[in-house]
């Protein structure tokens, strides 16, 4: 099966799963690439279901350097990116990425957490390259009620 199908129907299902199952149907949170990462996007889809928030994750790109298989890390802090605070929620079981045919990673994460808590308060979310790549972070957002998904 062409990859692109296979893409696309794993985002429709996606999205008739979250409808079937929650009346908040999620936001987006746009990842800024740091220094260290300049130059590359990211977007991560927040999505409520069971009391949790799933975390949908794209990227275009990482650090020149980083070893493969890429092995990224994300986490939820307290805070924003400009001002962060403390780890809110670490979502590091697995830490493996899919690498796209349109240039970039895919990788999920779920947080223990209703996504309505994360949009209530101050939070961002942050990933970072693995300990054997320096443990740099690459990417920032900071989560808002301001941009749902459809």
């Amino acid at each position: 099966m062409n990859l692109k199908i296979s893409v696309a129907a794993l985002i429709v299902t996606a999205s008739l799963f979250g409808c079937a199952t929650s009346s908040n149907h999620g936001v987006n949170v746009t990842l800024v690439a740091t220094r260290q990462n300049a130059g590359q996007i990211g977007t991560v889809t927040l999505t409520d279901y069971d009391q949790k928030t799933g975390l949908s994750f794209f990227v275009s790109g990482v650090p020149t350097g980083v070893i493969l298989p890429l092995r990224l890390y994300s986490f939820i802090n307290k805070g924003s990116c400009q001002q962060p605070g403390a780890v809110a929620y670490a979502m590091n079981d697995t830490v493996n990425t899919e690498r796209q045919p349109i240039r970039g990673w895919t990788f999920s994460r779920t947080a223990p957490v209703p996504l309505q808590t994360l949009l209530a308060g101050e939070y961002s979310v942050l990933v970072r390259t693995a300990s054997t790549d320096g443990n740099v972070d690459i990417f920032c957002g900071d989560i808002k009620p301001a941009e749902p998904v459809k």
